[in-house]
């Protein structure tokens, strides 16, 4: 009688199969997390995107950071950074401001940000921009994702 490994017995095949569609299951669960390309204009900061599903089914935007020149020192000086997302089928939405003055950015220029959106994002960028609530962006893309 010749004996399988455990891998080779239907048991194995079984349990090895059930633990592959557990591992897909947790993946799928899991944030994507996108790298920001590095910027010509900011060539110093460097930043990513996580972006995951909440209970509700939105989408959780998170952006991390860092060595982001302060807007009042970039050429010409600007009143702050917004956060742009394009997504399929809708055009591009101002999602919010990033502060960078005083105390929101730290000695190494890091920030944070974190929004939410009813609508999967295939693209975030960042402008800087004299009217934080302006509905287009008018200025240069100061980092950008590639589309995801």
């Amino acid at each position: 009688m010749k004996i399988l490994p455990a891998y080779k017995t239907p048991m194995g095949i079984l349990r090895t199969a059930c633990l592959g569609l557990i591992a897909l299951v947790a993946f799928q669960g899991c944030s994507k997390k996108i790298n920001f390309q590095t910027s010509t204009e900011v060539p110093a900061a460097r930043g990513y995107v996580k972006v995951s599903k909440d209970d509700n089914k939105n989408y959780v935007i998170k952006l991390e950071l860092s060595n982001l020149a302060e807007v009042n020192r970039l050429d010409p000086p600007k009143e702050s950074y917004v956060v742009w997302m394009g997504s399929e089928n809708n055009p591009i939405k101002n999602i919010g401001r990033i502060n960078s003055s005083g105390s929101l950015l730290s000695r190494r220029l890091t920030v944070s940000f974190e929004t939410i959106s009813s609508v999967k994002p295939n693209l975030i960028f960042i402008t800087a921009e004299n009217e934080p609530n302006t509905s287009y962006p008018s200025g240069k893309r100061m980092m950008t994702t590639d589309s995801f």
